[in-house]
Formats: C-alpha cells, structure tokens, sequence
C-alpha cells in the first residue's frame, strides 16, 4: 500500500529518538512536513538532516522539555502562531519507573503534566485548523499497561490510561469534522528506552540486562521485540485517507504479547 501525505504538515513528539524518530522518517518519507520535538537539539538536528525532501517536504524541529509544561506551553503557543498541523502525534519521553508504594503524589503531578496536559493543550491548539479544513488525525502514543498494567511502571499504567479514555471522548467529539483520534498502544520495542528500563530491572533482580532482555523476548509470542520501523508503519498508515474511518480506537502493537481481548 502506498501512502501518500504531501502537503500535510505532521507535528511529532518525542522524535529525536526511538519509536518516535521512526515515526517522523516514515511520515516525511511519504511526503509529509514535519516538526520533530525533543529535548536534545543536536540529536534533533540530525534527524532534520536525514528526513525526506523528494516531494518538496520542509522540516523543522523545536526544542522541548514535555516535564516543564510551563516553559512547553509558551513554546508550543508560539509555534502555533505561524504554524499550522495536519497531523499530531502526541509522544513524550516516558515518566520515572517505579511500583505504586514508591512513588509521591508529586510524581503522579509531574507525571500528569508529562503526559496527559502536554496531549491536550498540545491537541487543542491543533484542532481549530483540523476542524476548519474538515480533515485531520491525532495519534496518541499510550502503552499496552493500560489494559494490563505494568507493577514496576505505575505512574506510566494511570496516566496513559487517563490519556486514552479523554481521547475516546475527545474523539466523539470531532468525528463529524472528519478528524480521527487513535491511540496506539506499545509492547516491547528495540529503543533506548527500553535499554534503561532493563538496566534498572536487571540492578533489582541482580541479573545481567542482556539476562532481562532475553526474558522479555521470551515473553512475546513473536520471540522477540518490536523495530521502531514496524511501529512507524502502524502510525503513518493510521495517519493517512485510508485509515478515514477509523476512530476513538485503542491499536495494540506488541507481537501478540496482550492475552486480554
């Protein structure tokens, strides 16, 4: 299937690496302008360098921090003063690991700036423009916690939940603009932050991480873990006119690795 995004402008976050720079080069490679948006500008001028401009793409990045929400409110309001977006994809680095007994209530604050406020104030400075043109997509990057939750990633398993049922909601509402909102929910992926989070686990369970990662591999009915260029494919095809009757759904992308419906 050829998917064809020219002339639509694609807004991603957390794009200076992993799931997320996957996401970016697959958009602009069928077409699409994009703005990546991450914390490191040199990490993020390098995929800039790298991204597509066969069909006349023009990129560019911003430079983040999604936990300050403060300071990335003022820089995601101005970039929406001379800027205008097609398609969002709302990613965010993920939030500081940890089971429900270890964490403060101001983890659950910092984790709900991170990653819920970020996805609506970021989605409602997008629509107005979505709505006008009548066409539109919004993609949520959430997690398969949130249907089987993840005991050493509670902060991650409440807040990506609550993520996920205010876009369903969100979505009711701007279905008749024809504007889809999907959320794409994450197993196991090659990324660096996948690499973190076994280091920490393999410190706990006092193994080697190459020991955690081959559990985990073994856990996947696929027997291995995901490339971020599989998870691309999923995000640009929900991205474009073929997916225009597709909305308020929850996509799992994991190997099978759910054993819930």
């Amino acid at each position: 299937m050829e998917i064809d995004l020219v002339g639509k402008n694609a807004l991603v976050g957390g794009s200076s690496k992993g799931i997320g720079r996957a996401i970016a080069q697959r958009l602009a490679a069928s077409g699409a302008s994009v703005t990546l948006m991450a914390r490191n500008k040199n990490l993020l001028q390098d995929v800039v360098s790298q991204l597509d401009t066969s069909k006349g793409q023009k990129h560019q990045f911003l430079v983040v921090d999604f936990s300050n929400y403060n300071a990335y409110q003022k820089l995601i309001e101005h970039y929406f003063k001379s800027n205008t977006v097609d398609i969002l994809i709302n990613n965010t680095q993920g939030p500081r690991a940890g089971g429900a007994l270890e964490l403060s209530i101001e983890d659950y604050q910092a984790a709900f700036d991170l990653l819920f406020k970020c996805a609506v104030y970021t989605t409602n400075l997008a629509l107005p423009h979505m709505q006008q043109q009548h066409w539109g997509r919004i993609i949520n990057v959430a997690s398969i916690s949130v249907r089987e939750p993840i005991n050493y990633l509670a902060l991650s398993n409440s807040l990506r939940a609550a993520l996920v049922t205010w876009a369903k909601s969100i979505s009711l509402d701007v279905a008749s603009d024809q504007i889809t909102v999907n959320n794409t929910l994450t197993g196991y992926f090659d990324t660096e932050r996948i690499a973190e989070l076994n280091a920490q686990k393999a410190i706990q369970l006092d193994r080697s991480p190459s020991e955690v990662r081959a559990a985990m591999e073994a856990s996947v009915p696929m027997k291995r873990i995901g490339k971020p260029e599989e998870y691309a494919n999923l995000v640009c095809f929900l991205a474009s006119e073929q997916a225009s009757y597709i909305t308020g759904t929850n996509i799992p992308i994991d190997g099978g690795l759910l054993k819930s419906f």
